[in-house]
């Protein structure tokens, strides 16, 4: 394997705290049964309404995949998330990078453009921060577990 020392691990730990904070936020939602997500956007009764899931069900599913996605940055830094085969990993950093990206760019068009979601402008910035953490941890994983050429 490539020398793991030159591959920064901040980047996984950076998007391990975003993941926890969003699952601490929809914990908080969740015991409450309500949509969305604290400091963002209020969602209408009638969005409520129409949601497909029970609110407080929809939200603490959404608490699950946010320490999920913690635990598997933690992952991409870790002995024991080194023992994970590297093409499961990239694997599943490519389905978090592409999820983590859908909704930060919502954020990112909401918040700069106005799609009539709600977001603002510092919603958009931290959208792309997030995108650029993603990127970066995926990046920094698989340049740690390349193999070096015979």
């Amino acid at each position: 394997m490539a020398d793991s020392a030159h591959s920064p691990r901040w980047p996984a730990y950076a998007v391990a705290v975003l993941f926890l904070a969003y699952a601490a936020g929809k914990a908080v939602f969740a015991a409450q049964a309500r949509l969305g997500f604290p400091g963002g956007p209020p969602v209408s009764a009638a969005e409520t309404e129409n949601y497909f899931l029970d609110p407080a069900l929809g939200q603490w599913a959404a608490t699950a995949t946010g320490v999920l996605g913690a635990c598997v940055a933690l992952a991409t830094v870790t002995a024991a998330g080194r023992r994970v085969p590297r093409t499961l990993m990239l694997a599943m950093l490519t389905v978090m990078l592409l999820a983590g990206a859908g909704g930060a760019g919502i954020m990112v068009l909401d918040g700069f453009v106005g799609i009539g979601v709600g977001w603002q402008w510092y919603h958009g910035v931290l959208g792309i921060v997030t995108i650029w953490l993603l990127v970066a941890m995926t990046r920094s994983y698989a340049t740690a577990t390349r193999r070096a050429p015979r």
